[in-house]
């Protein structure tokens, strides 16, 4: 008996001592729940900022404070802004009824250093052919060259819209040796620099229609400007709209001086005029199908776009057929003087401007090689005039037999071959 009882006590210690390791594991399981309790809760508020995203989104409608809207500092200058804004009010000098001829407070530049006897090779690096204004503007300018027999040959390389091209084709055209005189539209102003400062080191160059960031080229051809035509546009919507009025500006593509000059002169105009909200600034790359798509967007998401601002107007009537399928009325329009639009502009009784670039200064830069070649006096800054075309002067700009993407500022109506060379009847 003594030893089944001191079996049995045995026993019973054991399992005394099984049962507190049991409750010592229990206890130790207790301990992690918390820790896998705490991750649980830790990931909401990991989450949170993904919660947030869509109210981040919302700057769609940041306007003037949207990346689009930006200014940058190497685009603008007070003094040429204040020069464009005292342009617009003068008479510039010249040929009557000639203004790829004409300019505006022009400093006068001896070229008797590169006279020559022709005949000669012109080469122009053009920045592309790729939209209608610039084919325009090329047609006119080809006109322009067969009208002077002491221009042997003329070399063109279209650049395709391409910074690189344009650079490795002024290098080629400058390394060949054949030209007499380069004449340069940059694709944009920063990148053509370089290649521009290079080719001035060997021969005479006129940069036009885009400028650079250098003054060596010998004769820069521009109308009075980017400031000039952002001011017009964003003046008259100023002078039109009234209260509380939303504006949409549409723009092509950043980094183009010219652009970017009508954009700041807009945007200042708009930033000082009361009564002005610009709902949105976005670039539409000169796509129709893009400009639409934008508007009818800004359409939906603000209910009604009193004004349209644009620093080209070649997608002008794509912005207008995306209010016409929205059932809403139409804006004031700032445009341009592409036919297409000033037939639209003309047929519904329109609210609109259009400030020009005009393409007969595609004429000016082969008159102004010839001068260099003949060791002429010229203008270091050639400022073009730059007319405006309103509801007052719409009827004498509206030309039924040319096509709907003519720009009807090209000065090129008595030349030779007109209007079946730009496509009219």
């Amino acid at each position: 008996m003594l030893n089944k009882n001191k079996k049995r006590s045995w026993l019973v210690l054991l399992a005394l001592v099984a049962l507190i390791f049991g409750l010592v594991a229990c206890g130790g399981g207790d301990t992690e729940e918390p820790a896998t309790d705490d991750t649980a809760v830790d990931e909401p508020a990991a989450e949170e900022p993904a919660a947030e995203e869509p109210a981040a989104e919302e700057p769609v409608a940041a306007g003037l404070e949207s990346d689009a809207a930006e200014v940058k500092s190497e685009f603008f200058s007070q003094d040429q802004y204040d020069r464009s804004m005292r342009q617009m009010t003068l008479t510039a000098e010249g040929p009557e009824g000639e203004p790829w001829l004409q300019y505006l407070e022009a400093e006068f530049v001896d070229t008797s250093a590169y006279a020559k006897e022709g005949p000669y090779t012109f080469c122009f690096s053009n920045a592309g052919v790729n939209n209608p204004w610039r084919v325009v503007g090329y047609t006119t300018m080809q006109a322009e060259v067969d009208l002077h027999p002491e221009i042997e040959e003329f070399i063109h390389v279209d650049a395709e819209g391409s910074d690189e091209k344009q650079i490795s084709d002024i290098a080629d055209l400058v390394a060949s040796g054949n030209c007499d005189v380069l004449i340069v539209s940059p694709n944009t102003t920063a990148a053509l620099t370089p290649a521009v400062e290079q080719a001035c080191e060997v021969l005479p160059v006129v940069v036009f229609d885009r400028g650079v960031f250098t003054d060596c080229p010998v004769s820069f051809v521009q109308p009075i400007g980017g400031y000039a035509f952002g001011e017009a546009g964003a003046q008259y919507i100023i002078d039109n709209c009234g209260d509380d009025c939303n504006v949409l500006a549409l723009r092509i593509l950043p980094g183009v001086d010219v652009l970017e000059e009508r954009w700041a002169a807009a945007k200042l105009a708009f930033e000082e005029a009361g009564g002005i909200n610009v709902i949105g600034v976005e670039f539409g790359d000169g796509d129709n199908a893009k400009v639409k798509s934008i508007v009818t967007d800004y359409l939906d998401r603000f209910g009604r776009i009193d004004a349209v601002w644009m620093d080209a107007g070649a997608t002008a009537v794509a912005a207008l057929e995306a209010f016409e399928d929205a059932g809403q009325p139409y804006p004031i329009i700032v445009g341009e003087d592409q036919q297409d639009f000033l037939v639209k502009w003309q047929e519904n009784g329109l609210s609109g401007i259009a400030p020009t670039f005009p393409t007969f200064q595609w004429r000016t830069p082969i008159i102004a090689g010839l001068r260099i070649m003949n060791g002429e006096e010229l203008p270091a800054v050639w400022r073009l005039p730059q007319p405006v075309i309103t509801n007052d002067n719409l009827d004498q700009y509206v030309q039924p037999n040319m096509p709907p993407l003519h720009y009807a500022m090209c000065g090129c109506e008595g030349m030779p071959d007109f209007p079946g060379r730009w496509g009219g009847e």
